[in-house]
């Protein structure tokens, strides 16, 4: 007998040896049963059992397929989630060319609230910011454990809170059930005076009282340019001049970061109705929503700053993040202070 006709003889499986493969097969994949139980059902030993199993992959009598729905990235996702040491990223598709409406497209909010219906469980205390991802993402909400909901900053423009962040906080809590609290002030006050007035007041007051307890936040994340960032939009030109005279690269929840994800501008928060960068960096689990290739800069210096620990992105930012050449950046789940890099 030729080595090839050797080859060949080895790997033929008799029928008693390919129905018992199959039984085995159906035990372990389809009924759940482990090796131990198998191998009791069957008078063999576990070891033969683990034989057999792979066996009957080599000899494609089992197929295993990894199947995610098409708009998600399963291998960019990985990858993204290794290289920046998140908890979970999770990557879309990213509109085609010419459909994309907006800087954060609304799938984007879709995934998201599918992911926090993963992540919160009942009695957590769920954080919302203000911004474009973060409501659409409340607006798809269908499924929410029993939680208490609280916002995070104040609103863009108090006359459109019915539109915004004050109407997500309302969303979520009633797909949950849970209660609301949501803050009826804007983001950005004249001066610090003004703001310390505004966060002394009795509901913005018993809103940040929630802040230490807060389990799962959501929040946006803008570049520092006109239309992709709201606090950008809402300062004068010569405050914008400052601040990136200081180099900002990303903005989110009002507080500032440079490129290597160290807070800048620090004296901006003190005009702002927002949760602290040091209290959000305590909350356990931080969710970024942001996309497209205009923020792709401004995620990687966020991610950079210790205070997100998981992110929902689509394929334009993500092949960006995943192209990046300089310092590997540090885990994020490392949750380094920004202030103190």
């Amino acid at each position: 007998m030729s080595a090839m006709s050797a080859g060949r003889s080895a790997l033929r499986m008799g029928p008693a040896e390919l129905v018992q493969a199959a039984a085995m097969a159906r035990r372990f994949y389809l009924e759940g049963k482990s090796k131990i139980q198998i191998a009791e059902e069957f008078g063999v030993s576990r070891f033969k059992v683990a034989r057999v199993l792979e066996t009957a992959l080599e000899r494609d009598l089992v197929r295993i397929e990894i199947r995610v729905p098409a708009e998600l990235d399963a291998e960019r996702s990985d990858a993204l989630r290794a290289r920046y040491g998140l908890r979970h990223a999770v990557v879309v598709e990213s509109p085609a060319e010419g459909e994309e409406t907006s800087p954060d497209p609304e799938n984007l909010g879709e995934v998201a609230a599918d992911l926090l219906g993963e992540l919160v469980s009942e009695g957590d205390v769920l954080g919302l910011a203000w911004g474009r991802s973060t409501i659409h993402m409340a607006a798809a909400l269908d499924r929410l454990p029993p939680c208490t909901v609280v916002q995070l900053t104040g609103v863009y423009d108090a006359g459109t809170a019915e539109r915004g962040s004050v109407e997500a906080v309302r969303r979520a809590a009633q797909v949950s059930g849970g209660e609301a609290h949501p803050i009826y002030a804007p983001m950005l006050l004249p001066d610090p005076a003004t703001a310390a007035a505004l966060r002394n007041q009795t509901g913005i007051a018993r809103a940040f009282e929630y802040f230490d307890k807060v389990t799962v936040a959501a929040v946006s994340i803008g570049s520092w340019e006109p239309g992709i960032s709201t606090v950008h939009d809402m300062l004068s030109d010569e405050e914008r001049a400052h601040y990136a005279s200081l180099g900002v690269a990303a903005e989110m929840s009002a507080h500032l970061f440079d490129a290597q994800g160290r807070r800048v501008g620090r004296d901006l928060g003190e005009r702002c109705i927002t949760v602290e960068a040091d209290r959000l960096r305590r909350i356990p689990e931080v969710v970024a929503i942001a996309g497209g290739q205009r923020k792709a800069a401004a995620i990687d210096a966020v991610l950079r700053s210790g205070l997100v620990t998981s992110l929902v992105t689509d394929t334009a930012a993500a092949d960006f993040l995943l192209g990046e050449t300089g310092p590997k950046p540090r885990p994020a789940l490392n949750r380094a202070d920004p202030d103190g890099v």
